[in-house]
């Protein structure tokens, strides 16, 4: 009884912020996948870092290059990551409106803690990465969740609508958990809606680089109060060695940086040195996983629609946002298929189940067999 006192004691003088947010559905589906089951729940990259990254790393421990950096990052990884947005994006941020960060998940915490004050309302889409809300929540503010289109868009309409008085809005294309990818009209659309109500955006674009049926725009081309994060998780398929970054005004990089000196202080050097390679050098390790990402995302669509199950086909990212109801979920994770159920990301995912692709040609089919007699049933 005093042991169960004890805990109850505890619980009250835990945060309200750390109680109001949930473990990761995500990651709690991917731990309870059993031995012999095909496993599609993370959006990780089954491919090995290449090689001339691999090598830099090894290179920079060689050569005792262990010690902390500068907050912001190496000052030759900020002048590649600024390269980089003049070739790829058509952005002009200097090196010093850049900070390197332990993935692009701090990138979107600072951002958020940095911009967000007690109370102010944030435009998040429902269903949408888990990460946001909790983040937003985190920072004292109010999630407001945006509706998608039923073809799993942002609702232009809704947003025009929900837009006055927010702080913030976040955005994600290519969408993780749907894999849609909003047009540069879209886009553009979208800033400027946000810009003429004083509303920043952040623009989470981590999956710029799998793309099939489509094209990239960045939110930063269409308006000056935009922060940019990125990562080199995805495209350099780096997610353990924790690479990200973010890009905005100097005026909200800053405060950004303060608030990464007290949670991380530095991203980590060898990774880093690491990232230096990965952005200057050979980038046809990129296209290669991209060609391959296209071909499996096309095997596990035809696969769905051949069982009956039709859907907007996924023009980026890895990932299938399928409409599967609960209990056909449940069925196929029962037969040994591991998704992430939609409700993790949103009370309006509910009716879906998310299937990560970045797996095995062979580890899509076998789960295609699998559930074929759930499915067809």
């Amino acid at each position: 009884m005093q042991i169960l006192n004890n805990m109850g004691d505890k619980m009250a003088k835990i945060s309200t912020r750390a109680r109001t947010i949930e473990m990761s559905g995500i990651r709690r589906f991917f731990k309870a996948a059993k031995p012999g089951s095909i496993n599609m729940t993370l959006g990780q990259p089954d491919f090995d870092t290449p090689e001339h990254i691999k090598k830099a790393a090894i290179k920079a421990i060689n050569e005792g290059k262990t010690g902390y950096t500068f907050n912001a990052g190496l000052p030759e990884l900020r002048e590649a990551l600024s390269g980089k947005f003049r070739r790829e994006n058509r952005l002009s941020y200097h090196p010093d409106q850049i900070i390197v960060t332990a993935g692009a998940g701090e990138a979107l915490f600072i951002a958020i803690q940095s911009l967000v004050d007690n109370g102010e309302r944030v435009l998040l889409t429902d269903p949408g990465f888990v990460s946001y809300e909790a983040c937003v929540r985190l920072a004292g503010g109010i999630p407001d969740p945006l509706p998608l289109t039923s073809d799993l868009h942002i609702d232009y309409s809704a947003l025009q609508e929900k837009i006055e008085g927010a702080r913030l809005f976040i955005l994600n294309s290519p969408c993780n958990p749907t894999g849609t990818v909003e047009s540069p009209d879209q886009i553009r659309s979208i800033v400027e809606v946000a810009m003429d109500a004083g509303v920043t955006v952040l623009s989470d674009e981590v999956y710029e680089h799998m793309i099939y049926d489509a094209v990239h725009a960045s939110a930063a081309l269409y308006g000056d109060d935009v922060v940019t994060v990125n990562a080199a998780s995805k495209t350099y398929a780096m997610t353990g060695w924790r690479i990200g970054y973010l890009a905005g005004s100097p005026e909200y990089m800053e405060q950004c940086l303060k608030v990464h000196q007290y949670c991380q202080t530095c991203a980590t050097s060898i990774s880093q040195y690491a990232a230096v390679a990965a952005y200057t050098g050979d980038q046809s390790c990129v296209g290669m996983m991209r060609d391959e990402y296209k071909k499996r995302r096309d095997l596990l669509i035809s696969g769905m629609k051949n069982m009956g199950i039709h859907f907007p086909v996924p023009e980026g990212a890895f990932y299938a946002f399928a409409p599967l109801g609960s209990e056909k979920t449940q069925a196929i994770m029962d037969a040994g298929v591991i998704v992430v159920p939609g409700d993790a990301f949103g009370k309006r995912g509910a009716e879906y189940a998310r299937f990560s692709y970045a797996t095995s040609w062979d580890n899509i089919q076998a789960a295609i067999d699998r559930m074929r007699p759930v499915l067809e049933d």
